[in-house]
């Protein structure tokens, strides 16, 4: 049964140029008064009062609604001090005393959305706060009791030089978060960018270039490179993340978002509807499901498993699906191998730093 939950609260001040997430601006309150009835209403309709291990608000900017707000769908779920509780939050949208607050009502882990410290590139990509106002953001936050603290970064921005994304890295460790996800900019159908796009943005070399910087720097500062996109202080590897990246199930709650069970035995991925009065009249049924077909579960296990540091696990995986993994992908495993973007383990195979960059193009080989 799913230990996980992942609420989506889809209000947003504005819409970042580079953003193709279920999200919307300009929303009343009386508009997310009745998102938040409708959401509720699906809570009771599927949750099953499992004692959750994690639970995750996300967003959209989740920190845009009223901490009243946020205790009703908190109150909802069943979790104690031992539930990594997350949410992210817009540094526009918090001061002191929501820190506060959310954590009296049991938050303990925030996920503050940086991007850049640059001013001007922040400007360029449309975020509304400042380099000024993402310091304080993590400093309040740190102020009102939260020790487990995540920050977000985007590299290949507008702009955006070699020096100054290790500058923003090298800050944000100074500042004390254990936590740092560094997401390469997608520009993708449906976000302002995708319409009008952006001068002076960084090639595919420059990007890896970044990507390979910051895993060189962030390791040397004493972050461990968990996951290909997050880097953590030993102990802070985000919780709710690694059931993911573990393929372990979790709810899915809230207007476009996704969840993963197991019902009659039949492995099922599915997905709410995205707009929200589709939402509202059909919180109680899915748009989307899909059920998983055995060849289509270990893509995925392949798939998720090399998104991990420490990679597939042989054994694991060999029993899992009953399969000999070194026999059934020995010449894809040969190629990437002498290619130097595999590398052996003890228990089996991971991407080197160069197989990450390229995690696309050989998944691609494993899943064909």
């Amino acid at each position: 049964m799913p230990l996980s939950a992942y609420v989506h609260i889809p209000f947003c001040k504005s819409k970042c140029k580079y953003c193709s997430f279920v999200s919307y601006s300009g929303c009343k309150e009386s508009e997310q008064s009745d998102y938040v009835d409708t959401l509720l209403k699906e809570i009771d309709e599927f949750y099953k009062n499992e004692q959750l291990k994690t639970l995750y608000f996300g967003g959209g900017t989740p920190s845009l609604l009223s901490v009243d707000k946020l205790s009703l769908i908190l109150n909802k779920f069943k979790f104690d001090s031992e539930t990594e509780v997350t949410i992210e939050v817009n540094p526009e949208t918090v001061d002191l005393e929501k820190f506060v607050n959310l954590k009296k009502v049991g938050f303990n882990r925030v996920s503050i959305g940086v991007q850049s410290f640059d001013d001007f590139i922040l400007k360029s990509i449309g975020r509304i706060h400042t380099s000024e106002k993402a310091v304080k953001a993590v400093e309040m936050a740190q102020n009102a009791g939260f020790n487990n603290i995540s920050v977000d970064f985007i590299y290949g921005l507008p702009n955006q030089s070699l020096n100054s994304f290790c500058d923003d890295l090298k800050k944000a460790v100074k500042l004390g978060v254990n936590h740092i996800s560094l997401y390469g900019l997608k520009i993708e159908e449906g976000c302002y960018f995708y319409n009008n796009p952006p001068k002076n943005i960084a090639d595919d070399d420059l990007q890896a270039d970044m990507y390979l910087a910051a895993i060189n720097l962030l390791e040397n500062l004493g972050f461990f490179h968990y996951e290909i996109s997050n880097f953590c202080q030993q102990g802070y590897e985000s919780k709710h993340n690694l059931n993911y990246w573990n393929d372990e199930t979790y709810y899915g709650f809230g207007a476009g978002s996704h969840g993963y069970c197991v019902d009659n035995g039949e492995y099922i991925r599915y997905a709410n509807y995205s707009l929200l009065n589709e939402y509202k009249d059909n919180y109680h049924k899915k748009a989307e499901k899909v059920i998983l077909t055995e060849q289509m579960r270990l893509e995925e296990s392949i798939f998720l498993g090399f998104r991990r540091s420490n990679g597939i696990d042989l054994e694991e995986i060999n029993k899992k699906f009953s399969i000999d993994f070194d026999n059934k992908f020995a010449l894809i495993i040969k190629k990437y191998l002498d290619s130097g973007h595999i590398i052996k383990t003890e228990k089996g195979y991971k991407f080197s730093p160069q197989g990450f960059l390229l995690s696309n193009i050989i998944l691609a080989d494993f899943i064909c």
